[in-house]
């Protein structure tokens, strides 16, 4: 495995948690403010060089940046300029040595939580969804449509990915549930994943195996790393207790999913990819900014992460 962590693209604590922890790979969130062109290869090598020079090598990038994705996922009059912005994106990506783009089809509606400070282990706060605390509002988009917008897209950019040596890497709905108000989720089991990670043949289209959205799926979680072994191209490490209607996160260590059990089907299955902590707790002493992502938590998920995987190989 390579281990990798979550950072946005200006230096902040996160990044020096990370290398203190043993982190020398990044997964990197590029900017999205208006200074940024996303067409821009002098931009996007300014980036990669900020990572660099602090001892981080960016691997892969997450999300596929909403500006362009919104319009994909809608398909709205915008999803074929998007696309062609993307495709130019992938181009670079290649010139810069960063493989795999994490994407998903959440449309809308992204990750969602009803809540975000629920009591964990000695009062850390995380992040929590309850289905009768979600306000939905007039959005709609139905199934069949967002499995068109899906297909529409993934047509167009995989020649390119596959051009440039580029992985796309489609991440589970979450939370994995058939719809948020009259919005359609479609990637919401393992049948739904594998429909739109084979229906179109190519060695560049796989997934982020988020392991607790397939936990939450209702999915048994070694089954599914077997079925999947061949198109996991990047690992979110991340441990939940609940049900997809009602759920929390959790420490790593202290949720439904046996943490040590899941990494060796991953080892067992041959799967050497990126892999990420994902929704870490907010400590002691720590303002909740970015529910989730917060530093401190990361030392904590880091080294746990680090002590399996040492364990094991």
């Amino acid at each position: 495995m390579i281990l990798t962590d979550y950072f946005y693209s200006t230096h902040d604590a996160t990044w020096d948690i990370a290398l203190q922890c043993g982190v020398k790979h990044g997964t990197i969130r590029l900017p999205e403010d208006d200074s940024f062109d996303l067409s821009s290869l002098t931009h996007l090598k300014d980036v990669v060089e900020n990572f660099n020079s602090a001892g981080i090598t960016p691997l892969v990038v997450e999300p596929l940046p909403n500006k362009l994705h919104d319009h994909i996922k809608k398909g709205d009059s915008l999803r074929d300029s998007s696309i062609e912005i993307f495709i130019n994106l992938i181009k670079n990506l290649k010139e810069v040595g960063i493989t795999t783009i994490c994407f998903n089809f959440m449309a809308h509606y992204g990750w969602t939580r009803t809540t975000f400070n629920l009591p964990e282990r000695g009062g850390a706060k995380v992040t929590g969804f309850d289905l009768h605390d979600f306000k939905a509002d007039d959005y709609s988009i139905a199934h069949k449509e967002l499995w068109d917008n899906y297909f529409y897209f993934v047509k167009a950019v995989i020649p390119y990915a596959e051009q440039y040596g580029i992985r796309l890497a489609l991440h589970p709905d979450d939370p994995p549930l058939g719809s948020l108000g009259n919005v359609a989720r479609i990637l919401t089991s393992l049948d739904a994943i594998n429909r739109a990670v084979r229906t179109i043949d190519s060695p560049n289209l796989g997934v982020t195996f988020c392991q607790a959205c397939y936990y939450l799926m209702g999915e048994n979680l070694e089954d599914a790393i077997t079925k999947l072994a061949d198109k996991i191209f990047f690992i979110h490490f991340r441990n939940v207790r609940g049900k997809k209607t009602c759920f929390q996160e959790t420490f790593h260590d202290n949720g439904d999913i046996n943490m040590a059990s899941i990494m060796k089907a991953y080892i067992r299955e041959g799967i050497d990819v990126p892999i990420r902590v994902d929704h870490v707790p907010t400590m002691a002493n720590e303002k909740i900014t970015v529910p989730g992502y917060d530093a401190f938590g990361r030392m904590f998920a880091i080294g746990y992460l680090k002590g399996i995987l040492d364990s094991i190989s």
